[in-house]
């Protein structure tokens, strides 16, 4: 289990990303575009683009705000975007990776930096804390579209590396680990078997987990909302590791 009190910090936040949806179909449509420009406007001569459109489609993102998102990378007057990786640590020594997409590089480097100091970290230069994440292919499924063993099964027959599975009714359910170069293949063949993903993507999964406790709980996970919350990051990962009795006090 990578960590993260079997996932339930993620959902916090991603339930507050749900309260959210027009910030969640804007970074889908952006990295739709961003992907089009990049290679071919074609899902199916587009790997990356492909990857993108499917994960819109299983947040429900409309055919029309893909088809317009895909369009816009092929206009002249489309945004140049900028990929840039940030890293900090929270109080406490949480790593923190931060993947942002802008088109405006100092209000996203002011930004991020500002939160990671209002709440009481620090910014570090790049390599400072992603020696401590593997860099993988991440894919997740709900728990109901398959038992423990049978989605380990078909995820090591596929050439995953690893899987963690979180059965509970809140949980986040099964999530599939493979080497980043792989990706696309495991993807192919789990979807084979049990239908699209809830979402495929290249992530940074922690190799080691900081026990975060009391009041560093909610100091820390109002950094990564602020985070999460910010238009020009497209995703967060981090290594702490909370309890369900401090998970559960923050309501």
């Amino acid at each position: 289990m990578a960590g993260h009190s079997k996932f339930k910090n993620i959902m916090h936040r991603k339930g507050r990303a749900d309260a959210a949806r027009s910030k969640l179909f804007s970074k889908l449509s952006r990295e739709i575009t961003v992907a089009a420009k990049a290679g071919l406007p074609d899902p199916a001569m587009n790997p990356r683009l492909r990857l993108a459109v499917n994960n819109a489609k299983a947040e429900s993102l409309p055919k029309d705000v893909i088809d317009r998102a895909i369009k816009k990378s092929q206009m002249g007057d489309a945004a140049d975007y900028s990929e840039i990786r940030y890293e900090g640590v929270a109080a406490g020594g949480v790593g923190i990776v931060v993947e942002v997409l802008t088109d405006n590089k100092n209000r996203a480097a002011a930004n991020v930096r500002s939160y990671f100091t209002k709440m009481g970290g620090n910014m570090g230069a790049t390599g400072s804390v992603t020696f401590n994440f593997d860099r993988v292919g991440q894919i997740t499924y709900p728990a109901k579209v398959a038992s423990e063993d049978d989605m380990m099964e078909a995820a090591i027959e596929a050439g995953a590396d690893d899987v963690t599975s979180d059965m509970d009714e809140e949980g986040e359910g099964h999530t599939v680990y493979t080497a980043f170069e792989g990706l696309n293949e495991v993807a192919a063949a789990l979807e084979a078997k049990f239908g699209p993903a809830t979402n495929t993507k290249i992530a940074w999964r922690p190799k080691m987990q900081v026990p975060v406790t009391g009041d560093s709980v909610a100091t820390l996970m109002k950094l990564l909302d602020m985070l999460d919350e910010d238009d020009d990051v497209q995703a967060v990962y981090s290594n702490e590791d909370i309890s369900d009795e401090d998970l559960a006090k923050l309501g």
